[in-house]
């Protein structure tokens, strides 16, 4: 199934001449800093695409320029390939699922289809390490030796992921939240001793440049902002995103905590939909969060909840509505659950993930906390 599914995937990058814009633009930071030119200061491919990340980013990606575009293409699908079927087996191990190696490949060949992570391996996005080094860390053993590090490297990489930080602070684990934090500050330590003047650019700069990302209204944008910019026909909504948002953030951090006395799994997942809804652009292929969820749910003998989420992750519905130029902010009522299916389908489940229990007890995963010997 798994070698079916990669050669099917292959076959259709080849076919549409998948041209893995994002794997690009990692190339061309690398080259930057080769090349001793701005790291904010270029654009690459027809959409004229700029860097994004913080410098210690850009550091990682020297290596990406080394390579030819087509040889780093086959690269970056190759080893996203392997981050999903590496994501699988931590999701496994986070459900308290055994994850035997046939299982875990069935899984990664139909997960491989799921919409976040068929644009993240064809974009040639990070998204699937950085969830990868996330659940790593926080399923470790409590205790374990440099446990928050990965965390906060992540952190340093997309900075979304410093939610993660809080949730451990909030969750009494404050050795490894600081641990996580310390790190996080030494992937920008390390960034402004390599990179000083783009460290400057960025941080005080580039970061509030949110159009530089992209326009936070179009369909591609699944979060809260890109719900409700959509929905009032407004393409900057201001206080109507930022109160919401602020709103959500509390809300969910407070029952990730709340959730994580009993069951931890549950809790790292609501951070992560946390963080997906009130980061102002969280384009549909962040959302590779939808693998961990989906085996959770199954390992509660939700099923049918398990399958309903699958289903909204493979629809592809926000591209079905009309999106091209400014049609995004003229989307008719009926259209706008289509245009923001994730979005939504996280404001109906994170309540239910904080009050739901499991319908049999299964052994408590590694990243459940001390309190917790079993997931009820």
């Amino acid at each position: 199934m798994l070698a079916f599914s990669f050669v099917a995937f292959c076959a259709l990058c080849v076919v549409t001449h998948a041209p893995m814009a994002d794997a690009l633009v990692y190339r061309a930071e690398g080259a930057a800093l080769l090349n001793g030119t701005n790291l904010y200061g270029f654009t690459v491919t027809e959409w004229q695409l700029p860097a994004t990340y913080p410098p210690f980013a850009a550091l990682l990606f020297v290596p990406t320029a080394w390579l030819p575009p087509d040889v780093l293409k086959v690269a970056f699908v190759a080893g996203n390939v392997v981050l999903l079927a590496t994501l699988v087996r931590l999701s496994c191990r986070l459900a308290g699922l055994p994850g035997r190696l046939p299982a875990v490949c069935a899984a990664t060949a139909l997960a491989l289809w799921l919409e976040p992570v068929f644009q993240t391996v064809l974009f040639g996005q990070v998204n699937l390490a950085v969830a990868c080094l996330i659940l790593w860390d926080l399923t470790r053993p409590p205790g374990a030796p440099g446990r928050g590090v990965a965390l906060g490297v992540a952190a340093g990489v997309k900075l979304t992921p410093a939610l993660f930080i809080a949730y451990l602070l909030l969750t009494g684990r404050v050795r490894e939240g600081v641990t996580a934090l310390a790190a996080c500050a030494g992937t920008v330590l390390v960034g402004a001793l390599v990179l000083p003047y783009a460290s400057v650019d960025f941080w005080t700069r580039r970061l509030y440049e949110t159009h530089r990302v992209g326009k936070a209204w179009i369909v591609d944008n699944q979060s809260l902002q890109g719900l409700i910019a959509r929905a009032l026909g407004e393409p900057s909504p201001g206080p109507a995103w930022a109160v919401p948002a602020v709103a959500v953030a509390c809300a969910g951090l407070w029952l990730a905590r709340r959730t994580a006395t009993c069951d931890d799994r549950r809790g790292i997942l609501i951070t992560a939909f946390t963080a997906l809804l009130v980061c102002p652009i969280s384009w549909s292929h962040h959302w590779v969060w939808c693998v961990p969820l989906i085996a959770v749910l199954a390992a509660d003998g939700r099923r049918r909840t398990a399958a309903l989420v699958a289903a909204v992750f493979t629809a592809r519905t926000l591209w079905l509505v009309p999106h091209q130029g400014p049609l995004d902010l003229q989307l008719p009522w009926w259209q706008q659950p289509l245009a923001s299916p994730y979005a939504l389908l996280t404001l109906v489940l994170l309540p239910q993930l904080s009050t739901s229990s499991s319908t049999s007890a299964l052994p408590a995963s590694p990243a459940s906390n001390s309190s917790a010997s079993t997931i009820r």
